[in-house]
């Protein structure tokens, strides 16, 4: 009894020892991944911006690194866009010579019909029709007549209905050719830019004080922007985007927004109306705001590390659906302006367009304008 005594005070110690000789963890999470992330950050992908110099040659930096970054994503798209259509164009023009080919035997035999007509082949025919002396022999011959003129008519049907598929493939080759050379001019003006920008940059971070440390700290930059920024600045247009499906429910609920006037509508919605909608969509534009001056649109804001202003302007767009088009004219994120193909993707990614017909089916747009917080459409009735 003694020595189980004894055994079970040396085993509790012993367990005790080990206890004490395991590190303790200096973190802790109810989330694994957090609790990874937290404890060993991620080098190529920063959770907030990199600290900069605050001086005009590094933001002149930042803002060409950034800009070059996103350069050579639109070289990536415009590349596998090539590639797309170059396939696209040699088997439309492998169908264009096939088609060519299918049909010349076709346009021999339609050739052959019209140059009997034209030179009277088919005269005897009707002579024959005419000149039966008995009904019995009339009927037979109207048979024989129409069964000629019907194969004629056969025959020159399908060589016109080949003609204009022929034409058809022809034409849709042509605009891919088209197109593919514009895609071509378009890769090489943009790696022109992006090699220009790269010399730059480059000669930029050889003449800093320590080359090294400005190198690594703009491919940081670059990861932050790749991995956090761009998803931001998409967060935000993703959630505009979504709430403008919305707007012309408030609008037809609003009182004074829209407004008759004999044959025309009137929609006037001033800005304090806009911010508080989109403060009633989304929390994520409580610290955002937005006016209406000088025929554009902006909003801007701050949200922790992320500070964003994004200005546009609406024009008239028809097709394929009356409605106001936004046009991206500048995004800022955190004070560097993003680049033109940044700027076009996004407006291409997102409608952040107004449609009236949602409001009412035969309102269409007609006029719009941005002045003083206030946006200004007219619309005219369609039916």
């Amino acid at each position: 009894m003694l020595f189980r005594k004894r055994l079970a005070a040396f085993l509790f110690i012993l367990l005790c020892c080990l206890l004490l000789l395991i590190p303790t963890a200096p973190y802790s999470s109810a989330n694994p991944e957090q609790s990874t992330l937290a404890a060993a950050p991620s080098a190529s992908r920063p959770s907030s911006m990199p600290s900069f110099p605050d001086n005009e040659e590094a933001r002149r930096l930042m803002q060409q690194t950034l800009s070059a970054a996103e350069i050579e994503k639109e070289i990536e798209r415009i590349g596998a866009e090539q590639h797309a259509l170059e396939q696209k164009t040699a088997a439309l023009s492998s169908q264009a010579a096939k088609k060519k080919s299918d049909i010349s035997e076709k346009e021999k035999r339609a050739g052959a019909v019209v140059r009997a007509y034209y030179t009277g082949d088919r005269d005897p025919l009707l002579t024959a029709l005419l000149s039966a002396k008995t009904l019995s022999k009339w009927f037979i011959m109207l048979d024989y007549y129409e069964m000629i003129m019907g194969h004629d008519k056969e025959i020159l049907a399908e060589y016109e209905k080949e003609y204009k598929d022929l034409r058809t493939t022809l034409a849709a080759a042509e605009r891919s050719s088209l197109e593919l050379a514009e895609l071509r001019s378009a890769l090489e003006e943009q790696k022109q830019r992006v090699e220009a920008l790269h010399k730059d940059i480059d000669g930029t971070i050889q003449s800093s004080g320590n080359p090294e440390s400005m190198a690594a700290l703009l491919e940081e930059f670059t990861a932050y922007w790749q991995n956090i920024g761009i998803h931001e600045v998409k967060t935000y247009f993703k959630a505009l985007s979504a709430a403008m499906n919305h707007l012309p429910q408030f609008v037809e609920s609003r009182d004074g927004v829209l407004t008759r006037r004999g044959m025309t509508y009137e929609l006037n919605l001033k800005e304090a109306d806009l911010n508080e909608f989109l403060h009633s969509e989304n929390k994520l534009f409580d610290n955002f705001a937005f006016t209406f001056e000088n025929g554009s649109v902006i909003a801007s804001g701050k949200s922790g590390d992320l500070s964003l202003r994004l200005q546009g302007h609406y024009t008239i767009q028809e097709e394929p659906m009356n409605g106001l088009m936004f046009h991206v004219d500048s995004i800022i994120f955190n004070s560097l302006e993003l680049p033109d193909t940044t700027r076009k993707s996004l407006e291409e990614e997102f409608d952040l367009g107004f449609y009236p017909s949602k409001i009412v089916s035969f309102l269409h747009a007609s006029e719009v304008d941005s002045k003083d917080g206030v946006l200004h459409v007219k619309l005219t009735l369609s039916f």
